[in-house]
């Protein structure tokens, strides 16, 4: 479920119709609870909130009550990683999956691609304190997720050493039992496209770029989620800019932008 607005201004957000220009449509409490309610009668296994928080005001109440009625599914915080711990604190009872997204380790690429030169210190605090809090992924006897924390590494352009700078950071912090959706699915899209960060980024990932990454993923000894396999030209449905408005299709665990085409045994 997108919602519009972001806690990032990524200039080359494959969702940047809902992230960066507050597309889509306006609900109250109400419609948002019949949403909700429908998702659930469709059979869905959880409620993916993709970019909450601009609107915790609204959801978080909703979400507790659900929980305290007993009819309420699993709740995946899909997110930026760009999270105050206090936010995190509030969502205790509420969420139980983390999908949490480790974009940059320079503060100078976060400032430049995202404007948040304080990205890297935030999101590592908060998926640290997302860890302490929810731990490892814990799926039921059908692999359904229920508790835990994935770490999303979308590798970029010109700076797959600082995705590995990520999973080294990853493993020394929280260990190798987080579990890892690395993805190659980079497109140049919105302003990347439009050739405002430069040349460097109007450009997909290498595959000896990809694979350099994965390299360090084996070398730190993770062993759970998601390898997405590279290709020269990654396929348009994994594009949020192309999708159309209304319901989407089911997907791997942590929904969008975690496609789990090998997963790491």
């Amino acid at each position: 479920m997108f919602f519009s607005r972001c806690t990032l201004r990524c200039g080359y957000c494959q969702n940047y119709p809902w992230s960066q220009e507050g597309k889509g449509a306006l609900y109250d409490e109400a419609g948002l609870a019949r949403v909700l309610g429908d998702l659930r009668e469709a059979g869905c296994h959880n409620w993916n909130l993709i970019s909450p928080t601009p609107w915790l005001p609204l959801v978080a109440p909703l979400l507790a009550r659900g929980k305290a009625a007993g009819d309420g599914l699993p709740v995946v915080y899909n997110s930026s990683g760009f999270e105050r711990v206090e936010v995190l604190a509030e969502l205790e009872d509420i969420v139980d999956v983390y999908l949490m997204d480790l974009r940059y380790a320079s503060a100078r690429t976060a400032e430049a691609l995202s404007g948040a030169a304080d990205y890297v210190e935030v999101a590592r605090r908060a998926i640290g304190e997302a860890w302490r809090r929810k731990g490892a992924l814990r799926c039921d006897g059908e692999g359904i997720a229920r508790r835990g924390v994935i770490c999303r590494i979308l590798v970029l352009p010109g700076h797959a050493e600082e995705a590995a700078e990520s999973l080294r950071w990853l493993a020394g912090a929280c260990g190798t039992d987080v579990s890892v959706s690395l993805m190659a699915q980079y497109r140049p899209v919105y302003g990347a496209a439009a050739g405002a960060y430069g040349p460097e980024w109007q450009r997909g990932v290498t595959r000896e770029e990809y694979d350099s990454v994965l390299t360090v993923l084996e070398d730190c000894g993770f062993t759970e989620g998601w390898v997405q396999d590279w290709s020269d030209t990654p396929p348009d449905s994994l594009l949020g800019c192309d999708m159309a408005p209304g319901r989407g299709s089911a997907g791997t665990p942590g929904g969008t932008g975690v496609r789990g085409d090998e997963r790491l045994r």
